[in-house]
């Protein structure tokens, strides 16, 4: 990948989102800002149906939404650090960690070769404690970039 899947100004470590849709939205926002996304409104459409298909929340806290879309220009990971737990739709409670996962609809297997190393590291307590724990954007992303994209 020549794009860096993740950057510090994808990530929102302090995030206050009223809802799933909220959060969601700001961090299309995030890779609309960064180029990586297109068309916001046609994006979030996307994920939306996907996420109409199933809920992709996960037992631990954790909410990761994802999509193939023609409005994604390269495969991005962005991430929200929840103020609040927001309901994701796990069987465990509200996500406070978000990892919305854009990929091009031409990408093949991109966004589930990332959701497959992402959810390989959040089955690990102490990968989701750093993200937790991590002082600013910047320390999130390079904990990511280091633990899940591949070398």
């Amino acid at each position: 990948m020549s794009t860096p899947l993740i950057t510090p100004d994808l990530v929102a470590v302090d995030l206050a989102a009223a809802d799933r849709d909220d959060a969601t939205r700001h961090l299309i926002g995030l890779l609309a800002a960064a180029g990586r996304v297109t068309d916001a409104e046609g994006f979030h459409a996307d994920v939306r149906a996907r996420e109409a298909q199933m809920a992709t929340g996960m037992p631990g806290g954790i909410g990761l939404p994802h999509a193939r879309s023609a409005h994604v220009t390269a495969p991005s990971l962005a991430i929200g650090r929840l103020t609040q737990g927001v309901d994701w739709g796990a069987p465990d409670g509200p996500a406070t960690l978000v990892f919305l996962i854009a990929a091009p609809d031409t990408g093949g297997g991109d966004h589930l070769q990332i959701l497959a190393a992402l959810a390989r590291r959040l089955v690990h307590e102490s990968f989701k404690t750093s993200l937790r724990e991590a002082p600013d954007a910047a320390a999130v992303a390079e904990i990511v970039t280091r633990e899940v994209v591949p070398a």
